[in-house]
């Protein structure tokens, strides 16, 4: 075979290379469409500059996020409640666009120019919530003793289109950039398969690290310096995750958009059912594939049949009609049996993502009911003053410090035990975090417990004051919360691209985010169902706006007996499941 037949094989992505060979296996391309060498592409030296890239967008995203609460209470003169309800909206608008970004790199633009794109937007986005903090027309005045005046409609809709381009912005980013990163590593290399399982771990590290710089600096700035600086640094930091993107391209390997991943998955179920009538075949070889090693799908290897729903396998039955025309071209009526297994493997999945809703209805807390419990405590230490939005870099400095535990002592001795390349699988990690989850709320109830008793022993129920109880109490529940995240959420990065199908895996981390999306809009409906039940017949509720008068204590514990349920059935769903297959 000549050198020129093996490129063209290699960018078809139908030749598997042996260990040792000069080029990726897996049909990655150099930003030119050219195949690869592995000696200068991809792997860690590619890595720092996606790294890099995310760590700045994540500090600007955090530099907005965590002290947001804040910002609608003190400077829009929104209640408790209704800043709770905007943030987790907002929070969850930013994790349901993912689906939108991930689609178009999937089937368009691959992830590459998905990224780029949609950092410009996001860099819009931040530069006028910068100008809405700054203009003095374009915010509400200060208020006046007990009267705050509300922002007027303009400065609203001013304020959270900028909030609003930031979530989108983030739809293109977040489903991409983490793909794109294990992209850098050769699924067909053994080393580098190995090594892609670090790569989640740091780039993990490295989003904390950006929301420490976000969670202890910048907050520290918005509540000193004032909100214009304090938007307009996360802004410049944007700028710069732009630029440390743009600089690594020469290094990057390419994963070809392999067509609509949601067209796919119509054609099977249209498929199946024209074919309703036919009998699936017990040699499950006779459904339809193509001969070629590798899919006709560009980008994906094959996929081994599995036996269950059978119902799908009707799609890749051969009708009489196409046995004698030979006509197989028709993928409405006719699919490969890797396209029916793509849509078996996302049904599989399904169980094992919605239990991640309940974990993020969770983590949504930090941002919002940690903040406003916090908020009620005392802020001083010594004499520093800690804005109550700071406590969440306990939460950073927890991931920081698990990360490399896990990463360097825990996986390793897990290996003597399990026999398990990665020390646990991605399931096991996941539950354990969904434990943690459960010490987290309950940790953040005992401390609440704790603040009303201080409370009533001092007649401070009826003054809507902060309580003489040190805000540092709040530390345990960061610090398990942090913990909580290293095994959930980066469990679910390596599940969600190891077992996605090769064309979909953008959409499958964008359903991953999706569960933090869907976490955040179940944290608003909570609060929202909490707040109007518990406010009948004229009582204060649970969470009013003076939290002393309250029982937030209350609702944390519901949240830590609905993640043990979810935690059941999260355990059940576990045991059921059963990993791809890929020839």
């Amino acid at each position: 075979m000549g050198r020129h037949d093996e490129e063209r094989l290699l960018l078809e992505g139908r030749l598997i290379e042996p260990e040792g060979s000069l080029y990726t296996g897996d049909g990655s391309v150099d930003i030119k469409g050219r195949p690869v060498l592995k000696s200068n592409t991809g792997n860690w030296r590619a890595c720092p500059f996606i790294l890099g890239n995310e760590c700045c967008e994540r500090l600007a995203y955090y530099g907005i996020s965590t002290n947001l609460v804040s910002y609608l209470t003190k400077k829009l003169h929104e209640g408790n409640a209704v800043a709770a309800r905007n943030v987790t909206t907002w929070q969850g608008t930013c994790y349901l666009t993912p689906l939108i970004g991930a689609v178009l790199a999937d089937a368009y633009w691959g992830r590459y120019w998905t990224i780029a794109t949609f950092s410009t937007i996001y860099f819009i986005g931040m530069c006028t919530l910068t100008l809405s903090a700054s203009v003095p027309s374009l915010k509400p005045i200060e208020c006046v003793g007990a009267a705050c005046p509300p922002a007027t409609t303009s400065q609203y809709a001013f304020f959270f289109s900028g909030l609003y381009l930031i979530a989108l912005g983030t739809g293109g980013i977040k489903p991409c950039v983490s793909s794109f990163g294990a992209d850098q590593f050769d699924d067909t290399d053994p080393k580098e398969r190995v090594t892609k399982g670090s790569f989640f771990n740091w780039f993990y590290f490295s989003i904390n690290i950006g929301a420490l710089i976000s969670s202890s600096l910048i907050v520290w700035i918005q509540d000193n310096k004032g909100w214009g600086l304090g938007f307009g640094i996360p802004a410049l930091f944007m700028g710069v995750a732009i630029i440390s993107f743009f600089l690594g391209s020469p290094l990057y390997r390419f994963q070809k958009p392999g067509g609509s991943p949601v067209t796919r998955m119509c054609q099977v179920l249209v498929a199946s059912f024209r074919k309703w009538s036919l009998p699936v075949p017990i040699d499950s070889s006779l459904l339809y594939e193509t001969p070629d090693k590798v899919s006709e799908i560009k980008g994906s290897r094959k996929i081994l049949h599995t036996d269950e729903l059978k119902f799908l396998d009707k799609a890749a039955v051969l009708s009489p009609t196409e046995n004698t025309s030979g006509n197989y071209s028709n993928r409405w009526r006719l699919c490969t049996v890797t396209q029916v297994e793509e849509l078996k493997i996302l049904i599989r999945m399904f169980p094992i993502w919605a239990t991640g809703i309940v974990f993020a209805a969770v983590y949504a807390q930090m941002s919002t009911m940690f903040v406003e419990q916090g908020m009620m405590m005392d802020t001083t230490v010594g004499s520093f003053t800690i804005p109550a939005a700071s406590l969440s870099t306990f939460d950073v400095i927890s991931v920081i410090f698990w990360v490399p535990v896990y990463d360097r002592i825990l996986v390793p001795i897990a290996r003597k035990f399990t026999n398990q390349g990665r020390g646990f699988t991605e399931l096991q990690r996941m539950g354990i975090g969904l434990f943690l989850s459960i010490l987290c709320m309950s940790a953040a109830a005992l401390v609440e417990i704790r603040r009303l008793d201080v409370a009533r022993s001092l007649g401070l129920i009826d003054q809507n004051t902060p309580v003489p109880i040190s805000i540092l109490w709040q530390i345990p529940q960061y610090f398990l919360l942090g913990a909580a995240e290293v095994f959930t959420f980066i469990g679910q990065l390596e599940f969600f691209y190891d077992q996605s199908p090769d064309a979909m895996r953008s959409l499958c981390s964008a359903l991953s985010l999706l569960t933090t999306s869907l976490g955040n809009y179940l944290s608003s409906l909570i609060l929202t169902v909490v707040t109007a039940i518990t406010t009948r017949g004229g009582h204060l509720g649970w969470i009013p706006d003076n939290l002393n008068q309250g029982h937030l204590d209350r609702f944390f514990w519901l949240l830590a007996g609905l993640s043990f349920l979810n935690m059941v059935v999260y355990i059940f769903c576990a045991k059921l499941y059963k990993s791809k297959a890929a020839s």
